[in-house]
């Protein structure tokens, strides 16, 4: 499983959605899409992102940190 690290290409955003998508095993697209479905429902969804954005790091700065 690789690390999770805000990948510098294929953002839309922040990046968190397609960090997750390759953790995950899927496409950055199906995980956007699974976001915004769960916008629909009640719940944190936006501070989460909010907080995965500030903890997840860049790629290149994961890439120089290791």
């Amino acid at each position: 499983m690789s690390r999770l690290a805000r990948p510098t290409n294929g953002r839309m955003i922040g990046g968190v959605c397609a960090a997750l998508a390759r953790r995950f095993g899927t496409s950055a697209t199906t995980m956007r899409v699974i976001f915004v479905l769960s916008c629909l429902l009640p719940g944190p969804q936006f501070l989460l992102y909010i907080a995965l954005w500030i903890l997840f790091p860049s790629e290149d700065k994961a890439r120089t940190a290791w």
